[in-house]
């Protein structure tokens, strides 16, 4: 065994902060601080800490699960698992066509498995129907950034920038406890005179830390950006020089603005006028400044049209493409970003290139040796394939994903799951959705595993293999490379992830998202290298054909440097002039009224991450974070009647959520918040809207109207009984 530590990367959220694993002598890892990743520095908080507790035996999966006779899963061999599921994908497709398979992946899958998804799907399965959790993360934000400038990477800039700006606009993220590392650099960023302006419904652990916190009506974001451009151009803020050299389309974007003056806005969000007239003068006095947004403004249905009206407010007063400036997304899976630039994505293929381009195609197609018409259009976005199965997708195959516990409208999503002819999960737990699987294949995890990642700032990482996975585990790779051959593809799925991406490589060159010059030898040797990094120093294949990294005559080509910060010179259309682009405010999908009077948000809380599936299994998480629960301003919990820890329904026109009151005055009194984490009666997503954006097609998780009831309930016996509801209205 290996007593040396191996440095790797965290395997949760989009920071992929950088620790050191060492093996211990039950066979998992021991986690340490490897404070040369410029990221986080060495801190970690407590899921990175305690990750290793999820590769314990009697916590994963450790053997290919089946459905019996009788509807029990009983353990099986891998060659019976993968039969199974061979023939399952194989009558479908006889029976219904190759649309009627339904694939869908995970934003944590690495570059390597996320590549070769898409690959899968479209060569082996000759299926359309392909898409990601990650769209529920910042497709808003992706879809905004490639209207404005050509091309969508989280941040434009390391995270490095960020405290030697003069002022941030942080808009929809808890960072403190969502991304808990990365709060040092606004700490940082005030240390040194900067000001930081967050943008919060609540009054968060990361809003606590502001100078300004505005606290808008849920879903009213669009409106607050409409208005703080509105007051940028009436005061005489607006970067002429900027506009006219680098922008185009500023006269509809101005007039659109225009339309939203400050009291009109103030009735819209809640947010005062002095507060609005405040924020534009923080932002606009320094020569340098920023605005990053996450879910908050992104999981809506007018999500692209929000975020681009925080883009035109950088915009207008010349941030983007300057030193320390810009507008950014804070992305929030552990590889949201290189999970949808590489093909698993409805309607891209790797490089980040879109599916129904010709070109691209047949790019893609040259380096799959297969005919570009052979390869399917775009597919459904993925609530909207989730809500085909059992009618037009009869069955899937699912990767990493949690969609019982994270897919809006959840009691509809699992009641479609539940209708399929045949589903096949690979999976490192048995989650809520695996558990209604006919397969369920164990797989390996982060620690166990070499693959690359990429994180918010556009940075590629590569994650090293620290121990030896458990007997009857194998990898998301072998996995599709058995699937391929049982299903006639004998050759193009390799295992060997560096073999993989050293496809990726090719099939990225040129692209908006081209990795051709990284090559895991430099990934190896530096601190990650920032796309797009192409491979055209010294010849344009220099580095594409260069051996392997174990080859000892291997001379290293000159290599681009990368692209830590976007822009400088031009943006990335075909003119290098970013667009404005006009939007006008708009109500959420569905606005309270006397049946349903308050709206409901929906978040994260520190100690779990997304559905749960894996944090729900750690001891030291739960304990900090146990269960769901409502967050409610004393004002409503007095009009219901409840107390701290009293059971309250949460009542939508989907569903019906049961949780302890949290009586908070941190909350707006029109809102109520939930997290998202757990699956049962507590589950968030009961109620959530899958209402979508018309662009991005992200669902409206952020916004929905809701009615509480006060629940009481006997304290004895095994449950809880409802006995007398009293409703909010």
């Amino acid at each position: 065994m290996q007593n040396t530590a191996t440095p790797t990367h965290c395997p949760y959220c989009a920071l992929q902060c950088g620790m050191n694993l060492t093996p211990t002598p039950d066979g998992t890892v021991e986690v340490s601080e490897r404070a040369d990743f410029p990221v986080n520095r060495g801190a970690l908080c407590g899921k990175g800490r305690t990750a290793p507790a999820v590769l314990a035996r009697n916590v994963r999966l450790t053997s290919p699960l089946v459905r019996d006779a009788d509807g029990t899963l009983v353990p099986a061999s891998w060659d019976e698992a993968l039969d199974r599921i061979a023939a399952g994908l194989r009558r479908t497709r006889a029976e219904h066509g190759p649309d009627a398979v339904g694939v869908f992946g995970g934003g944590g899958l690495t570059n390597e498995k996320a590549y070769t998804l898409g690959k899968f799907a479209r060569v082996v399965l000759g299926t359309s129907q392909i898409d990601y959790n990650g769209r529920f993360c910042m497709s808003s934000a992706a879809a905004a950034g490639i209207k404005a400038f050509g091309l969508d990477r989280g941040l434009p800039f390391p995270l490095e920038d960020i405290p030697k700006s003069g002022c941030v606009i942080l808009v929809g993220s808890n960072l403190a406890e969502t991304m808990p590392p990365s709060l040092r650099f606004f700490t940082e960023l005030k240390e040194n005179g900067g000001t930081l302006i967050v943008i919060d419904p609540r009054r968060t652990r990361t809003a606590e830390q502001a100078d300004l916190h505005l606290a808008p009506r849920p879903g009213t974001d669009l409106a607050l950006a409409l208005g703080l451009l509105h007051l940028v151009i009436a005061e005489g803020r607006v970067d002429e020089e900027y506009v006219r050299e680098r922008t185009a389309g500023w006269e509809d974007a101005r007039a659109a603005a225009m339309a939203h003056w400050p009291e009109y806005v103030e009735r819209i969000t809640g947010v005062s006028v002095p507060q609005l007239r405040e924020t534009v003068r923080l932002f606009c006095e320094p020569e340098s400044a920023m605005v990053l947004t996450a879910r908050g403004p992104e999981q809506q249905s007018k999500g692209t049209d929000t975020v681009g009206a925080w883009i035109n407010l950088c915009l207008a007063t010349g941030r983007p493409g300057r030193p320390l400036s810009g507008y950014g997304c804070l992305t929030g899976q552990g590889n949201g970003q290189g999970g949808r630039e590489h093909g698993q994505k409805a309607d891209q293929l790797p490089g980040y290139r879109k599916l129904d381009d010709p070109a691209a195609r047949a790019h893609v197609a040259e380096v799959w040796g297969v005919d570009p018409d052979s390869l399917p259009g775009p597919g459904r976005s993925a609530y909207e394939l989730l809500d085909a199965l059992g009618t037009d997708i009869r069955s899937l195959l699912l990767m990493a994903s949690n969609p019982v516990v994270s897919a809006p409208r959840a009691a509809h999503v699992e009641e479609r799951i539940r209708s399929l002819d045949f589903l096949a999960v690979c999976d490192v737990v048995l989650s809520e959705t695996a558990a209604l699987a006919d397969v369920v294949l164990p797989v390996t995890q982060w620690a166990e595993e070499t693959g690359t990642t990429t994180n918010l700032e556009g940075r590629v990482l590569l994650r090293r293999r620290a121990i030896t996975p458990p007997e009857g585990v194998r990898s998301d790779l072998e996995v599709m490379h058995e699937l391929a051959a049982r299903l006639g593809v004998e050759k193009g799925f390799p295992t060997d992830p560096e073999e993989v991406f050293e496809e990726l490589r090719r099939a990225s060159a040129g692209g908006p998202a081209d990795y051709a010059g990284i090559t895991y030898r430099r990934l190896a040797e530096e601190n990650g290298v920032f796309w797009p990094c192409p491979a055209v120093e010294e010849g344009e294949d220099a580095l594409l054909d260069a051996p392997l990294p174990d080859d000892p005559a291997r001379e290293t080509p000159t290599a681009h440097p990368g692209t830590p910060r976007l822009f400088l010179d031009r943006f990335a259309t075909p003119d290098g002039r970013a667009r404005f682009v006009p939007v006008s405010h708009r109500a959420i999908a569905e606005e309270p009224d006397d049946e349903y009077p308050v709206l409901l948000t929906t978040g994260r809380v520190v100690a779990q991450y997304q559905s749960g599936a894996q944090t729900r299994r750690v001891a030291e998480l739960n304990a900090a974070a146990p269960g769901p629960f409502v967050e409610i301003h004393p004002r409503l919990a007095a009009r219901l009647g409840a107390a701290e820890g009293d059971p309250v329904a949460v009542v939508s026109r989907r569903g019906r959520a049961v949780a302890p009151a949290r009586i908070t005055n941190a909350i707006r009194p029109d809102t109520v918040f939930m997290p998202f984490h757990w699956p049962g009666e507590g589950r968030a997503n009961s109620l959530t809207n899958p209402a979508l954006d018309p662009t991005s097609r992200m669902p409206e998780f952020k916004a929905c109207a809701v009615r509480l009831e006060a629940v009481e309930r006997e304290a004895a016996g095994e449950g809880s009984v409802e006995r007398e509801t009293v409703s909010s209205r």
